[in-house]
C-alpha cells in the first residue's frame, strides 16, 4: 500500500511539474481585407415593427463581411488544427456560449462551442423568431421561438466546421456555430485581433475561417512561452459575390 501510495505521488508530481511549465505559448495576429470594399445594401426591415425598433434608428447591413477601420475584418474563426498532443483530452466548459437575437440579427454573428457545451439562443427582440440550424455532422434543428419564449439550449456532440443557423421569419438573419474538440480557437473583433492562449511549444496548423470567402491554413512554430504573430490577409476572388457589408467604426 505504501509502495503504491509513493507511486502515485511521484506520478502527481510529475503531472504538476509538466503542467507548470506547458501551455504558456500563444498565437496572435489580425485579419484585414486588401481591395475595394464591396457595395453596400441596407436591409428593409419595415415588414417587422420590432425588427425596426429595437436597432434604435441605426441602418443594418447584412454581415457577411463586417469590417472596422484599416479594413480589419471581424467574424473570422481561427483555430488550431493539426499539432496538439495525441490522445489529449479537454474539460467542457459549464459556462454556456450564449447568441442573442436582437434587432432581428444573431449577436454574436460567429461563436463557436465544445463538443457538449451548452449553446444558449436567446430572443430579446419580443417578436417570433424560427432558429432553423443547418449542421452537415450534427442533427438540424428547427425551434419556434414566440415573444414569449425567451431562450432555448443546444448542445452537440459532434466536431463541425462552422455551420449557418438562420431564421425563417426573418431570411436576411443569418449566424454561425463551430463544434470543437479542444479550446484552441478565437473569434476576431471588428479589429481584425485574435488570440490562441495556452498553447505547448509546437508545430501547428493554424487554420482561418470566412463565411464567403473560405479559409486559408498556415504552418506556425511557436517556443514556450512564446507570443507568436500569424496575420492573414482576405481577397475577394471574382466569383464571389460580397454585395452586402457592414462598416463598423
Amino acid at each position: 500500500m505504501k509502495q503504491l501510495t509513493l507511486l502515485m505521488s511521484i506520478i502527481l508530481g510529475l503531472t504538476l511539474a509538466q503542467s507548470a511549465v506547458a501551455g504558456d505559448a500563444s498565437i496572435t495576429g489580425t485579419i484585414k481585407f486588401d481591395g475595394s470594399v464591396p457595395t453596400m445594401k441596407v436591409i428593409k426591415m419595415n415588414a417587422d415593427p420590432k425588427c425596426v425598433a429595437n436597432n434604435k434608428g441605426k441602418e443594418v447591413r447584412a454581415e457577411s463581411l463586417v469590417m472596422g477601420e484599416g479594413q480589419t475584418v471581424a467574424n473570422i474563426f481561427v483555430s488550431i488544427k493539426s499539432g496538439l498532443a495525441d490522445g489529449a483530452t479537454y474539460e467542457t466548459p459549464t459556462t454556456p456560449v450564449v447568441v442573442d437575437q436582437l434587432g432581428c440579427r444573431y449577436i454574436p454573428h460567429v461563436v463557436a462551442a465544445m463538443k457538449g457545451q451548452t449553446v444558449q439562443i436567446k430572443n430579446s427582440d419580443g417578436t417570433l423568431h424560427n432558429v432553423h440550424g443547418l449542421p452537415k455532422t450534427n442533427k438540424e434543428f428547427n425551434v419556434a421561438m414566440p415573444a414569449f419564449k425567451k431562450q432555448i439550449e443546444k448542445k452537440f456532440d459532434q466536431v463541425e466546421s462552422p455551420f449557418k443557423v438562420k431564421c425563417d421569419v426573418h431570411p436576411w438573419m443569418a449566424g454561425y456555430v463551430a463544434v470543437m474538440e479542444h479550446p484552441y480557437f478565437a473569434v476576431s473583433g471588428v479589429d481584425g485581433k485574435y488570440t490562441i492562449k495556452g498553447l505547448d511549444a509546437g508545430d501547428y496548423e493554424v487554420e482561418m475561417w470566412h463565411e464567403k470567402l473560405g479559409t486559408q491554413t498556415v504552418k506556425v512554430t511557436v517556443a514556450a512561452g512564446e507570443a507568436k504573430t500569424q496575420d492573414f490577409t482576405l481577397k475577394k476572388p471574382g466569383a464571389v459575390s460580397l454585395n452586402a457589408v457592414m462598416i463598423v467604426k
